[in-house]
């Protein structure tokens, strides 16, 4: 006999049924059986059934179902959907992972970039350029010290270009001296035997943007240098123009003014909306 049900053989027989009826009820109405798994998925948000099944999609051996798996979870814009889609980071396959780390984004952005700064290291170049371009939407301080790092030490051209491009938008002053050393052809791997000075465009338009983005005026020097020197590719000495008119000193007007007249009108129009820049800037 259940020793649950044995002090209660004792009293009389009509209180005896109730307090039996009592506890079978009891035991029916009891959390572990109160709901079953369709109870408790029917409980569930459309937008948490939603997460849930594209989470378990993320298991698939099918390339396809994990990569729109991420996409849907991206689409959704929710902390949780992000932190769903972390998953991809781990997956064993390039694409997967680098669609993941936009799919994270939702999250707070110190959240965010404490799951991506790991792939900066990833050994395809794909995923640490994407990787390197998402920390700069999450616009989060913690993540110079490694797009630095790139910036200086990586050997793919695309991924350096995108560390740049990332500390322009997170703006932090510690980034001032490595980019500056890059329009200077100061970097570190410049220092190395038989080094050559940084030359690819993309990375050097980036280094100058970005220090525009920054506003320091420690940057004002190559700025202005990169402006006058008709060496080098019009491109450049125009992001050098926008630099100059974001950081708003008027010291840069004169040489702001020598370049109205280039003959590359692309350059001369971005010099003279600098000049207009700065003089609005001083109102």
């Amino acid at each position: 006999m259940d020793r649950r049900i044995a002090p209660f053989m004792k009293l009389p027989r009509t209180l005896l049924t109730s307090c039996v009826g009592l506890f079978v009820i009891g035991v029916l109405l009891s959390p572990a059986t109160a709901q079953s798994p369709q109870d408790r998925s029917s409980s569930l948000t459309p937008l948490q059934l939603e997460i849930e099944k594209q989470r378990v999609r993320l298991s698939s051996p099918e390339v396809e179902d994990r990569r729109d798996a991420i996409s849907r979870l991206a689409s959704m814009r929710h902390p949780a959907a992000s932190r769903a889609a972390q998953a991809g980071l781990k997956d064993q396959l390039p694409i997967i992972r680098a669609t993941s780390v936009t799919a994270i984004l939702w999250m707070p952005a110190e959240e965010s970039a404490a799951n991506l700064l790991p792939l900066l290291s990833d050994k395809d170049e794909f995923v640490r350029r994407e990787t390197a371009y998402a920390l700069g939407t999450t616009r989060s301080i913690t993540a110079v010290t490694s797009l630095v790092e790139l910036l200086q030490n990586d050997k793919v051209d695309e991924v350096r270009g995108a560390a740049a491009v990332s500390l322009g938008k997170i703006s932090s002053d510690r980034a001032v001296g490595p980019l500056i050393n890059v329009l200077t052809g100061q970097t570190e791997q410049t220092k190395k035997k038989k080094a050559k000075r940084e030359q690819n465009p993309f990375v050097l338009r980036s280094a100058a943007r970005a220090l525009g983005q920054i506003r320091s005026r420690a940057a004002l020097p190559v700025l202005l240098t990169t402006l006058q020197d008709e060496k080098l590719e019009d491109d450049l000495r125009r992001e050098a123009a926008i630099a100059l008119g974001t950081i708003g000193d008027h010291s840069a007007i004169p040489a702001l003014q020598n370049v109205t007249s280039a003959r590359d009108p692309h350059l001369a129009v971005a010099a003279d909306t600098a000049i207009k820049s700065i003089m609005m800037g001083s109102k």
